[in-house]
């Protein structure tokens, strides 16, 4: 069975098992569960509190702004997982103290254990590790491929960085990173320019009306 095979395996028994997990809990829920729905139970509520007035209220767009960038810059997290996995194993693998080959009078020349799981979890082919072990791939060859992939990790990581980082100088430019927008630019614009853009909206309210 290749590895391939192997992970596709162990990712159907995941999914298998956690959609099962869930549609028994929700079944098993149908049969334990009270049924006793009543006038009160079926009212609108929020956080425990009883609903005044029209739910149909106009909220400040700065709510969602915010709530947006966040999500944004949050869910870029998830991305330094991977990176950080492979990471450490290039940094193991090109490790020079760690020992690449074991040799002894029983086995011979052998790969190491932490080796051929290393190689595993990279996906290099299994022919790999003979041929180290055979000599025909030297250490060293095996060390610099570790060490060229730990120098690509880290220039991956630097332009992920520098494209975040302009995104981020972007939005602060923008001035969507601000609460109030429009008095944050008439502030910088001097107080004088804030007093009149101040006015001004309520010269406009005022008329509205």
């Amino acid at each position: 069975m290749t590895l391939s095979t192997t992970i596709v395996g162990y990712l159907l028994l995941f999914g298998g098992v956690g959609m099962g997990f869930v549609l028994f809990n929700i079944v098993l829920g149908m049969f334990l569960r009270p049924n006793n729905p009543s006038e009160e139970k079926q009212e609108i509520y929020e956080c425990g509190e009883p609903t005044i007035g029209s739910s149909f209220v106009q909220f400040d767009l700065r709510f969602y702004v915010v709530a947006l960038l966040f999500i944004i810059f949050d869910v870029e997290v998830a991305f330094f997982f991977p990176w950080a996995v492979v990471f450490g194993k290039s940094a193991q693998l090109s490790d020079p103290s760690a020992p690449v080959v074991n040799e002894s009078v029983e086995n011979g020349v052998t790969l190491a254990p932490a080796v051929i799981g290393l190689h595993r979890e990279f996906g290099l082919p299994e022919s790999l590790n003979d041929e180290v072990a055979a000599g025909t791939v030297s250490t060293n060859t095996v060390r610099d491929g570790a060490r060229s992939l730990l120098w690509t990790c880290l220039a991956d990581i630097g332009v992920f960085f520098a494209v975040l980082l302009m995104g981020f100088a972007y939005v602060w430019k923008r001035g969507d990173l601000d609460w109030v927008r429009a008095i944050t630019e008439a502030t910088r614009a001097g107080p004088e320019s804030a007093v009149r853009s101040t006015t001004a909206r309520r010269q406009q309210a005022a008329q509205s009306r």
